[in-house]
């Protein structure tokens, strides 16, 4: 009987090794170029913020909207008076249909006031009834700038922004 030598099948068995493994990297590289990905991340695109500016003087309150946020908006004002409420306003601001907003028709950029003022002024109740006091309560809205197919500025006053969220309501 013949007697095998080692020798020579080691150095076969290291070769085909080497050979096997450089036809892996190929192939591992091929395998491992194109991969996908998972997953989410929030982002905060900020939102409007207005600022109401009151001054109280002999004819009424001198009423101001700032927007202090990081987007142009529209902005309309109201009030409430346990007394009769008059306005009075510059072209720039206009009477709702529902005669109970009054709307700045501009677009109010970012950093800017209204102007001019809206003026709410109101009458003394007579001596008879005259409270000692009474307040006359502001309350301002906005909503962002939004735009149709065509390009067109439109104001949506449905659209409601709670913290960084935003949806519609209807």
């Amino acid at each position: 009987m013949r007697k095998l030598h080692k020798k020579p099948l080691i150095m076969a068995a290291a070769t085909l090794a080497l050979t096997g493994t450089l036809a892996v990297g190929s192939a591992m590289a091929y395998f491992t170029t194109y991969s996908t990905a998972g997953g989410g991340v929030k982002m905060n695109m900020g939102f409007t913020k207005t600022v109401p500016n009151e001054q109280i003087k002999s004819d009424g309150k001198h009423v101001t909207i700032s927007n202090t946020g990081k987007y142009d908006c529209f902005v309309r004002v109201t009030a409430f008076a346990p007394v009769s409420l008059g306005y009075k306003a510059d072209k720039n601001w206009s009477k709702g249909a529902d005669d109970y907003w009054w709307y700045y028709s501009d677009i109010l950029p970012a950093g800017q006031t209204t102007n001019p003022e809206l003026v709410i002024s109101y009458e003394f109740p007579s001596v008879d009834d005259k409270p000692e006091e009474f307040n006359v309560i502001v309350i301002q809205e906005c909503t962002p700038v939004l735009y149709d197919e065509d390009g067109n500025p439109y104001a949506d006053w449905n659209h409601v922004i709670k913290d960084d969220s935003t949806q519609t309501t209807e």
